[in-house]
């Protein structure tokens, strides 16, 4: 089967699939395994501390993979600075840049004139509609299912995606409830001419930073494991339901503010959980598909499986 879709041949990868940004844990290694497998890996800049950490990274992607990557810039963190991460990603010539979170503007910006290819997470209609005025390449939606943060309006994908497909010109890329063929081949029924996955590399392999213990998690989990934690905060993001994100909850109940808040979601409570496996002391992203993941295989056999199983379903539509 062909799967030339506009978003392959924008990106210039065999398969329409990306990694997400994943706080913490894109880094070079699961980056170089997907875009080995034919997609499109993606090392998260902000988890870096310093610009110099991030070009280390990027070339080590490049000693492991000659295939396209991408950079992900999550620039709604409070107002951390990024445009000196930026310069990095433009001056090593890096051919994808993705932004998640905040205004997308200052970004595209400091990105005029560049060559590389522009991808931008949206959560709604009108952000992805901004998206495409300000000159993104192709847009990113998730629906509510997703892990991390996600829209305000607790719309799902499978309405999300169709609306933002009949309302732009550019590719859609969907995202938010898909790790395996069928939810590959359901967004390209919706309109969407590739996937973002993000919950379901992390159960892989070659995701060397996440701990054993959050992957035993997202194999044995269900989909009701989940909670959405934030809302009160105006940022909604769903992760594993613990008595760490209990007490998150809690204290938004109680209209606590962000300060009362930051500490709980800050990124060291997140890394305690994910890198550490303290799970008393932290939170973790996850999206609901963690109640279909019941392995943790490489990136390359988790590639093989969705598309031999988007070709058997193909092959049903066509017959």
């Amino acid at each position: 089967m062909f799967w030339n879709t506009r978003v392959t041949e924008l990106l210039n990868i065999k398969y329409p699939i990306i990694q997400g940004g994943l706080a913490y844990l894109a880094y070079a290694d699961l980056a170089a395994a997907v875009s080995n497998a034919g997609g499109l890996g993606q090392i998260t800049a902000m988890s870096l501390d310093t610009p110099e950490r991030l070009r280390e990274e990027i070339g080590k992607v490049r000693t492991m993979t000659d295939k396209p990557f991408g950079v992900n810039y999550a620039i709604g963190q409070h107002g951390r600075p990024f445009e000196h991460m930026l310069d990095v990603a433009l001056e090593e010539k890096v051919p994808v840049i993705s932004m998640t979170g905040g205004n997308p503007a200052p970004i595209f910006k400091r990105l005029e004139g560049a060559s590389c290819k522009k991808l931008v997470l949206v959560a709604a209609r009108r952000q992805a509609e901004k998206a495409e005025e300000l000159g993104a390449d192709a847009v990113m939606v998730v629906g509510q299912e997703g892990g991390g943060h996600l829209g305000k309006n607790d719309l799902g994908t499978m309405v999300l995606v169709p609306k933002v497909v009949d309302a732009l010109g550019i590719p859609v890329i969907a995202s938010g409830g898909i790790g395996d063929g069928r939810g590959l081949m359901a967004a390209l029924a919706l309109g969407a001419e590739g996937i973002e996955m993000g919950t379901r590399f992390i159960a892989t392999k070659e995701c060397l930073h996440a701990h054993p213990i959050y992957k035993d998690l997202l194999v044995n989990g269900t989909e009701n494991d989940t909670v959405v934690i934030k809302k009160s905060l105006g940022s909604p993001a769903r992760a594993i339901q613990n008595p760490w994100t209990d007490q998150i909850l809690k204290l938004e109940q109680e209209e606590k503010g962000y300060e009362e808040l930051k500490d709980y979601i800050a990124g060291a409570a997140n890394k305690r959980f994910i890198h550490d496996g303290k799970t008393d002391l932290g939170y973790a992203w996850a999206g609901q598909i963690m109640g279909l993941i019941d392995d943790v295989p490489t990136v390359g056999e988790l590639f093989s499986r969705m598309i031999r199983d988007g070709e058997k379903i193909r092959s049903k539509w066509t017959n």
